[in-house]
């Protein structure tokens, strides 16, 4: 079973634990801190577990030419990227207000530290937890740095080639047990395609010591729901308050009414994934005891016949008896009395031979010890007389 982390205080993932949703606010905010708080909120209704922004200290993540680039898209907030990025980065009062906003909401607060300085404030802000871009995760002083500072990481693995992952996780494994990989395709919005949710398996087998999760960018959501169907543990997803928006992230995240539907649906396939034991379970009784078939006759027995295949067939009884998988065990075995073509083989007309079914399994989580009981009970549940 892949280890068990505490993410957040109290809040475990790995195992059998639930998937913990990120919401990925980025900078789709806009700039602008009411509308940030607004997102959070949303994160929170919607039923995220964690509310997560982009913190960069821009002159350590960019260079001076970098900064002065034009920059003419359609989203740009400035006329050289450094203007556009300076519109979307809050400071650090603002950073903490918004803290103290989500702790107010009641939903976990972190960022992704865009460069080593922002990783620095992001530690002195106490989050709970470090988030690794995908354009840091080769970054492997960074790594080394952030790995140090204890706290649990989530790592996404956009851009990255399978070797690089396993490089990863030998430089932050020795230094930081407590991590995750997160399988990520870099592109805005994503295509189907390019997703590659085996990828999720793969990191499983190569990586059983850490949760695997997903972060996601593409439309929809039915591509994130199967990925916590394949076992993703953390999921990251963006949202927007509008698509319309300016902004690239935009057409790839969710407005709130898919973020809500999101976590419905992952919790909906949480439960769904169930137990691995197959068994009758307690909700098949009444199907069972209705329509399951039992060994009869197929022929006129006569007492004392050493029983056949060809005597034998398989049909809904009335009333029950041996179930078809005991029909080949009955061959050699001798009746005791006279049976009617059409009649079901009972256990006390078999000579030596007990009916294997006649009783919930071993392992039923209800312990019932009959199968008539087991409907018994469950028709007094349903108010059937």
């Amino acid at each position: 079973m892949p280890l068990e982390l505490e993410l957040c205080p109290g809040r475990w993932v790995g195992g059998q634990h639930p998937c913990f949703i990120i919401a990925e606010i980025g900078q789709n905010h806009q700039g602008d801190l009411d509308v940030a708080k607004r997102m959070i909120r949303t994160a929170k209704e919607c039923g995220a577990d964690c509310a997560k922004f982009q913190k960069s200290e821009l002159e350590y993540k960019f260079n001076r030419k970098a900064l002065a680039r034009p920059y003419t898209s359609k989203h740009s907030w400035g006329q050289t990227y450094g203007e556009h990025k300076r519109h979307l980065e809050f400071s650090h009062d603002q950073y903490k207000e918004l803290q103290s906003y989500a702790q107010e909401v009641g939903i976990f607060f972190t960022a992704s530290g865009m460069d080593e300085m922002a990783v620095e404030f992001l530690h002195q802000l106490n989050v709970p937890f470090f988030k690794v871009g995908s354009g840091d995760t080769n970054n492997f002083p960074y790594l080394e740095k952030t790995a140090k500072k204890g706290r649990p990481m989530v790592i996404s693995s956009g851009m990255q080639s399978m070797d690089t992952m396993k490089q990863v996780y030998q430089i932050v494994k020795p230094l930081n047990p407590n991590f995750c990989f997160l399988q990520c395709t870099s592109a805005y919005p994503l295509q189907p395609e390019d997703v590659n949710l085996r990828v999720i398996s793969e990191y499983q087998k190569l990586f059983p010591d850490i949760p695997i999760g997903y972060s996601g960018h593409e439309t929809g959501i039915a591509i994130s729901v199967a990925a916590v169907a394949l076992g993703a543990k953390v999921l990251e997803r963006h949202i927007t308050l509008d698509k319309t928006w300016k902004g690239s992230d935009h057409s790839a995240s969710l407005e709130p009414g898919e973020l809500a539907e999101l976590v419905r649906s992952v919790r909906l396939v949480e439960r769904a994934l169930g137990s691995p034991t197959k068994q009758l379970l307690p909700c098949e009784m009444a199907c069972n005891e209705k329509l399951g078939k039992s060994v009869v006759a197929k022929v006129k027995i006569p007492e004392g016949t050493i029983l056949t295949l060809d005597m034998l067939t398989v049909k809904v009884g009335e009333p029950k008896g041996y179930p078809p998988e005991d029909i080949f065990s009955l061959v050699g075995k001798k009746v005791l009395v006279t049976v009617e073509e059409d009649d079901t083989i009972l256990e006390e007309s078999v000579e030596n031979h007990g009916k294997k079914t006649s009783s919930c399994p071993p392992h039923c989580p209800h312990a019932l010890p009959t199968l008539a009981l087991c409907v018994q009970l469950l028709s007094r549940r349903e108010g059937i007389k």
